[in-house]
């Protein structure tokens, strides 16, 4: 519908109603560098029934902002998409809402997951707390043991893992765990978000749910929290449908903060990668320091993994312990003075938190513990900062 600016001149409209209808635009012929924000909720038709066609997907166009279709949104998943290589994404509100989609895009009522017990711990509680009320089972498995996982398998709505695992950084042998997915005839899904598409792309190993917190590496300056998952156009429609009937899509703003967070991401994740090495050579020089997690390291178990699946070892995040427990850690992030103690990562800001404390707070000490997550254990995000500066503000805190 094109909005007629004559249609209230020489009428004898009323002040209020100009101020609304005077306010129109017409679309230059001009791309312009910057993909325009379209920031409305709602579209105007010519008809009901052009109206009704829209909204049943008979005919294309925009009707209603959750979940219906947005241009600037639509601009962001079409460059996630290319970046994974899939044939589509549907974008969301947040990164749980992108998991709480898949969940439910795939399983009911009755019907059971499999997912890996190295987790984020919002995903984690997620599975454990939520799904359940729902009448959804999650079986937690090693992500490590193959075998255990296929035996888990059989039967199973979906297999849920996360390429570089939080915060512990362990790299799953995506190739492996697909390969038993398929003998299973169970779907895929993996939380990407750690290694961004710049580092993985799982969809090219078969995984048919490829899942962003895009509120991290891609947006990348802490100014935006959002979700996406990449997938087949099917599996979108289905996306798609849970959203209009949940709500959680992406709105404007938010897209547009995204896409420009994604055209910086290759240099950004270069810097934040050759941040993190550096750090974690000083760190595994510490005599403080009783373990360092980070899969640049030549000590790291899944090393080779790593280099297979990343093309180079490394990424940008990292863990380690300090020996002396949770105070000593504690203490140790007071005293950084560059570096922030905070949520999030993958900002252009250093960032560091204590999991036992916060990121994993809802999972319960001893599945923790058990899990590998010391009450010791510091994740760090490196930012983009000077690496000297980095190394001097970690050296410092000690």
């Amino acid at each position: 519908m094109t909005a007629d600016p004559s249609a209230t001149r020489g009428s004898g409209a009323g002040f209020s109603t100009r101020a609304v209808h005077e306010a129109t635009v017409a679309m230059p012929e001009q791309r312009p560098t910057s993909v325009p924000i379209f920031q409305t909720s709602t579209w105007g038709f010519d008809s009901g029934e052009e109206f009704a066609e829209v909204l049943s997907g008979a005919k294309a166009g925009y009707a209603y902002g959750r979940g219906y279709g947005n241009p600037t949104v639509e601009a962001f998943e079409r460059v996630l998409a290319s970046l994974e290589g899939t044939e589509a994404c549907f974008a969301f509100s947040s990164g749980m809402s992108a998991i709480n989609s898949v969940c439910l895009s795939q399983a009911g009522a009755g019907d059971r997951l499999v997912a890996s017990k190295e987790l984020y711990g919002g995903t984690y509680s997620f599975f454990a707390s939520v799904l359940p009320r729902y009448g959804i089972e999650v079986d937690f498995v090693d992500p490590h043991d193959v075998a255990a996982v296929e035996k888990a398998l059989p039967g199973a709505a979906l297999f849920y893992c996360e390429t570089i695992a939080n915060p512990l950084c362990s790299v799953a042998d995506l190739a492996a765990l697909k390969a038993a997915c398929d003998r299973a005839g169970v779907p895929a899904a993996v939380d990407n978000t750690f290694a961004s598409p710049l580092l993985c792309n799982p969809a090219a190993l078969g995984f048919e749910f490829v899942i962003h917190s895009v509120t991290k590496m891609i947006a990348g300056h802490s100014d935006v929290v959002a979700g996406a998952v990449c997938c087949s156009a099917k599996d979108r429609a289905a996306l798609r449908k849970v959203a209009l009937d949940t709500g959680g899509a992406m709105a404007p703003f938010e897209a547009w903060l995204c896409l420009r967070g994604a055209e910086t991401l290759e240099l950004r994740m270069g810097r934040m990668c050759e941040n993190a090495a550096a750090l974690t050579e000083l760190l595994s020089t510490r005599a403080e320091v009783s373990a360092v997690h980070y899969p640049g390291l030549k000590s790291h178990p899944q090393r080779q993994v790593a280099e297979r699946q990343f093309g180079f070892a490394g990424g940008s995040m990292f863990s380690f312990e300090i020996a002396d427990g949770a105070t000593a850690a504690e203490k140790w992030c007071a005293r950084l003075r560059l570096s922030w103690i905070g949520a999030s990562l993958g900002g252009t800001h250093t960032l560091v938190c204590h999991p036992a404390s916060t990121t994993h707070r809802q999972v319960p000490a001893e599945v923790r513990r058990g899990a590998g997550l010391s009450d010791g254990l510091i994740r760090v995000s490196p930012g983009i900062e000077n690496t000297e500066d980095l190394v001097a503000d970690f050296a410092g805190a000690f």
